[in-house]
């Protein structure tokens, strides 16, 4: 038998974490819920999830601060970097959009939403977030870079490079089309999935916080190229 996904609800509405439970419980996942930022950080040392619905404004730590933590922190880094997000709130900023794709956020969903459609989404990240860490590859090295998908694991000049799940799955991409030029389409078909309903500017703030971490000069860079008016391509060392 399947064990049913846990779902982890983080949300200081009452009646918004009640209706999600329901319609998730429907689906055959299981949910747990907290309703401040810190309430949080307890739940997940004691209860594995594999997906996190997270409000920005939250009480005693804020949505950012929790992602900034949990893709951060020593203690909850091994286990919850790579967590599939989805971010629930009120507020529609595009600003606050990129702040959470940055954090590695996977999706953003600006309240009031349809429980249905939530549902959904959060089938299609659960989809994408399997089938990359499902996918049978070989580790690649390109001069002082090497990419283990498998472990997910990136390292440079043999030190590791910490990377969000959305980076890694970007880089990935990347370096299994050596010199290929990708759009912005592209890249968001393949690395959020058809059903991203966000913007390319999300894909400009991915590539800059990729080449800050792997680029000798980010302003400079030889990894990742662009291509003007089409897009970028990965070219090796």
């Amino acid at each position: 038998m399947v064990k049913a996904q846990t779902i982890f609800i983080v949300d200081d509405e009452h009646t918004l974490r009640d209706v999600v439970r329901r319609y998730l419980e429907l689906d055959g996942f299981q949910v747990v819920e907290a309703e401040t930022g810190l309430q949080a950080l307890d739940t997940l040392r004691e209860h594995p999830v594999d997906l996190m619905l997270l409000d920005i404004m939250l009480p005693e730590m804020d949505g950012f601060s929790l992602t900034r933590t949990l893709r951060n922190s020593p203690e909850f880094q091994g286990r919850y970097a790579d967590l599939p997000i989805i971010m629930l709130t009120s507020r529609g900023d595009e600003v606050d959009r990129i702040m959470g794709f940055e954090l590695g956020v996977d999706d953003y969903v600006v309240k009031p939403f349809s429980p249905r459609e939530l549902v959904a989404r959060v089938k299609a990240v659960l989809r994408r977030a399997s089938s990359g860490n499902d996918a049978v590859q070989q580790p690649l090295t390109f001069s002082d870079l090497h990419i283990d998908p498998l472990r997910r694991v990136v390292t440079l000049r043999g030190e590791p490079v910490l990377l969000t799940a959305k980076e890694f799955d970007l880089l990935w991409l990347f370096a299994r089309h050596p010199e290929q030029v990708l759009t912005r389409d592209q890249l968001i078909n393949q690395v959020w999935g058809y059903d991203f309903d966000g913007d390319d500017s999300t894909v400009t703030v991915h590539i800059r916080r990729l080449r800050e971490k792997i680029e000798p000069d980010p302003s400079q860079p030889t990894y990742i190229q662009t291509v003007r008016g089409v897009g970028y391509k990965f070219v090796p060392a």
